[in-house]
């Protein structure tokens, strides 16, 4: 499954670039994509687990910048 999610308060490009890496090493994400500029995050996951994952993603960006929200 493939979806877009709205993201808030990604502060630096660097720090995006460093949220996509982690989430593409995540157990069920096939790809993943962080638009800085849009603050956009794209990514495609196995649907059974979808929801588990996304909760995964948020803990990944958190990690890197603690304000980062994913808007669901």
């Amino acid at each position: 499954m493939k979806k877009k999610f709205k993201m808030e308060n990604v502060d630096c490009a660097n720090c995006a670039n460093k949220m996509e890496c982690n989430i593409k090493k995540l157990a069920g994400v096939n790809d993943a994509s962080i638009n800085f500029m849009m603050q956009k995050l794209t990514i495609d996951a196995d649907d059974e687990r979808f929801e588990e994952i996304i909760e995964l993603v948020e803990k990944e960006c958190k990690k890197i910048d603690a304000e980062c929200r994913i808007v669901r």
